[in-house]
């Protein structure tokens, strides 16, 4: 059934888990599907010794993909008109990351959301924004 602009409300949410317990092996698969190799994603000797950080870590552009995913499953394919995210934090293997989408405007056709995506302690690793076309 495809979400109507007459059932929305500004402050309406929908959240959803995006993924439990993040597998090095996904972000592995993101790097082959991506083609980006960037070793602080796969290796993780360089990642801790030379560039510094506590482990591996996940493409951001898995995590909009992830969230993407969550907004489409909102208000159906093919009606994302505009999507555009910040990486604030990294996602790290074993993290489980929840996403929500809040309307903050419905006008015209069109439902303006801002977008959240928080790992298991709360902490905020993607923030941005999305429209979409609604019935």
């Amino acid at each position: 059934m495809a979400l109507k602009a007459s059932e929305l409300s500004v402050g309406d949410t929908h959240a959803e888990r995006l993924v439990e317990d993040l597998k090095r092996t996904q972000i592995v698969m993101y790097a082959g599907a991506s083609g980006d190799y960037n070793p602080v994603h796969t290796d993780e000797v360089f990642t801790t010794q030379v560039a510094g950080y506590p482990s591996v870590f996940a493409h951001g552009m898995l995590t909009m993909g992830m969230t993407g995913k969550m907004l489409t499953n909102y208000v159906g394919d093919g009606r994302l008109t505009e999507y555009g995210v910040r990486f604030t934090n990294q996602v790290f293997p074993g993290d489980t990351l929840d996403a929500t989408a809040t309307v903050t405007e419905v006008a015209d056709g069109i439902v303006a959301l801002e977008v959240s995506t928080v790992n298991q302690n709360g902490v905020e690793v993607l923030k941005g924004t999305a429209k979409a076309r609604v019935d």
